[in-house]
């Protein structure tokens, strides 16, 4: 049973030996909290703090579950609730392969999911219903008070402990086995990644604000060598990783996508390829799954369903593949991003912002990216790692229905963090910025969250707002491509920028910055004592002499001559903006033109189509976009 000292507010009044803590006593409740459960269940606070750093990184969340309804800092888990109110993928008929060259894909309707019982759970959703039975705490204390709640956590691990039949150690190298059964993971490799992820956290140590503005610290322990002998004791399932094209950092199984026949000659739910021979592969899109696990795995073996190359799972950071890279998987809704892709989907909700991303889940998919782009040769920034919400529209009839996942929630910046590549200045002032707030501290107004017009729980965000002046009472700025009013919905983009992208710089006033976006300068506040944005260096492209706007396009696709007999040529089919002189655009990439014709089930017919022209990858919204490298002058920005 908890101590009542587990359930002081965190702004209890320190303890003597608390006194040489140079911290305001109001902003280390959280860590004191640690100490307590620590002492309370005889659990090395190393081995909590780390545990609960790669469920939250110690962030409380104020009360409100993860996706897969996980509560406070230790991630306790009670999905019932989460999953009665989550919307499972609904039949979205938006055509997610977009290649004009066939018919639209025809998703099937998705059936609503039932709720499950407790017993029907595994045991890595029902946590905390276990963690009230050992403390006596009840399950609201749990979820909405982080002492409790990390006190449940304690609890758990001195459970998984004593029922592998090892001591209550002061060491933390005897918790390996606990920790990786902590997890809730059913295998053995998944519970081992865990587990090691915890102790990597150990060993190189943490310290931050946490989004509560609790100072949390846990000293690193470079030399600590766990002992892994108890985790082959606790009888966890032995998973096979064979056919999966992962790292051997992560844990992950080939659960394969169909490529099937069906109905009248026509097929599912990818097409195959030789990449990236043939297309090459230059592009990772970041995607959320908009529904839980089990669900999600249901929808991607259905072969009359869209497809995607990845799923990783929000409690452990599981990994599961079900479209070879080589492959084409159909899930941008932009046939050139697709065949030169990979998806990556995140258990997660964008509507949802208070059902969080799991640090585990972004740790495994940065292990899994980095292996990816070291691979196949992907640059990692924003210019190609993208979220779905960057991909442009193929077409402008397509513009309205392109998807907005991940969303303003997904935290690029620690993302980039984790893979090595932190957004750094990379220039003492100049012509471009790369976007790069606080996340904890940026919190836009959002709504929509729930439904039309709802607005959304305060939250933390990448994503800077933007106005049509220096001012917020000026106008959003409005996507002429998407034809509605800007709004503050959460799947409006239009007035956004978002952490990580690069823009050229159009003007300064005060503590703001324009930018040159869709077409005209677009304002977001920049003050110097905190910075939404750094400056940085990188090429730009502007209009050729004597041109007034030059055309921009959704796929860079070769030019008509290019094709060869019995391939149909595609239309060049220019968006509905233009980049107009005078303006200036940042370049990501330069690519040919380039098209995959890929229309039967056989692969024998498939041809990939290289033609002369050139194109610039540009960031012009927050979608990219490509232009003609005839068509404008690339130059370094000044």
């Amino acid at each position: 049973m908890a101590s009542a000292a587990l359930l002081l507010p965190l702004c209890a009044t320190a303890s003597p030996a608390d006194a040489a803590d140079p911290r305001p006593a109001s902003a280390t409740g959280l860590q004191r909290a640690f100490a307590a459960a620590a002492a309370e269940y005889h659990v090395p606070q190393s081995v909590l703090l780390g545990v609960s750093y790669l469920q939250s990184r110690w962030d409380a969340h104020a009360g409100a579950p993860s996706v897969t309804g996980g509560y406070g800092p230790m991630h306790l888990t009670d999905a019932r609730a989460a999953l009665a109110a989550a919307s499972q993928r609904d039949g979205d008929t938006r055509d997610l392969r977009g290649d004009s060259a066939r018919p639209a894909t025809r998703p099937a309707q998705v059936p609503g999911v039932r709720l499950p019982s407790s017993a029907e759970l595994p045991a890595r959703l029902k946590t905390l219903p276990k963690a009230a039975r050992l403390t006596g705490l009840s399950p609201a204390a749990l979820r909405t008070d982080p002492a409790a709640n990390v006190a449940g956590g304690a609890a758990l691990l001195a459970a998984a402990q004593r029922a592998l039949g090892e001591p209550l150690s002061a060491d933390p190298a005897d918790w390996y086995g606990a920790v990786a059964r902590f997890s809730g993971a059913d295998d053995t490799a998944t519970a081992a990644a865990y587990a090691d992820d915890v102790y990597q956290v150990i060993h190189t140590g943490e310290e931050r604000t946490t989004d509560a503005g609790q100072t949390v610290a846990l000293a690193a322990r470079p030399g600590l060598v766990p002992r892994k002998a108890a985790l082959h004791r606790a009888g966890l399932r032995t998973l096979s990783a064979a056919g999966a094209e992962c790292p051997t950092t992560v844990s992950c199984e080939w659960i394969p996508a169909p490529h099937e026949r069906f109905g009248d000659d026509d097929y599912g739910n990818h097409d195959v390829a030789d990449r990236p021979a043939s297309p090459p592969i230059r592009y990772i899109v970041v995607h959320d799954t908009e529904g839980a696990w089990d669900g999600v795995l249901s929808t991607v073996q259905d072969p009359t369903y869209v497809s995607w190359n990845y799923s990783l799972r929000s409690t452990d950071g599981h990994i599961a593949q079900h479209v070879k890279a080589k492959d084409v998987a159909w899930h941008a809704g932009n046939w050139y991003v697709n065949s030169e892709s990979i998806g990556l989907e995140h258990e997660g909700f964008l509507a949802r912002p208070d059902s969080w991303f799991t640090e585990a889940m972004y740790r495994a998919s940065a292990r899994l990216v980095t292996y990816l782009a070291a691979e196949y040769g992907v640059p990692l920034d924003r210019q190609h790692i993208l979220g779905h919400d960057n991909v442009p529209g193929p077409t402008g009839a397509s513009i309205p229905g392109m998807h907005t996942d991940p969303g303003p929630f997904w935290d690029w910046r620690h993302y980039f963090e984790l893979l090595g590549r932190p957004f750094e200045a990379t220039a003492g002032s100049g012509g471009v910025v790369t976007i790069r707030p606080d996340y904890t501290a940026n919190r836009p107004v959002y709504t929509d969250c729930g439904g039309q017009g709802v607005a959304c729980a305060a939250h933390g965000s990448g994503d800077v707002r933007l106005y049509s002046d220096h001012d917020e009472q000026s106008a959003l700025i409005k996507d002429v491509g998407d034809g509605s009013a800007p709004t503050t919905g959460l799947n409006d983009v239009a007035s956004r920028a978002s952490t990580g992208q690069q823009y050229a710089v159009a003007d300064r006033w005060g503590d703001w910055t324009a930018i040159w976006y869709l077409g005209r300068k677009a304002w977001f506040r920049n003050p110097a004592a905190r910075p939404t944005a750094v400056p940085a260096t990188g090429r730009v492209v502007t209009p050729k002499d004597g041109r007034d706007s030059v055309a921009l396009y959704g796929r860079a696709y070769p030019e008509a001559g290019a094709y060869p007999a019995g391939v149909p040529a595609q239309a060049l089919s220019p968006l509905p903006y233009t980049l107009p002189k005078g303006q200036k655009y940042v370049v990501g990439d330069k690519v040919p033109g380039e098209y995959y014709y890929s229309v039967t089930f056989a692969g024998d017919s498939h041809r990939l189509v290289v033609g002369e022209d050139q194109y610039y990858e540009i960031q012009y919204g927050h979608r990219v976009a490509f232009v003609r490298a005839a068509d404008v002058k690339a130059t370094p920005a000044t």
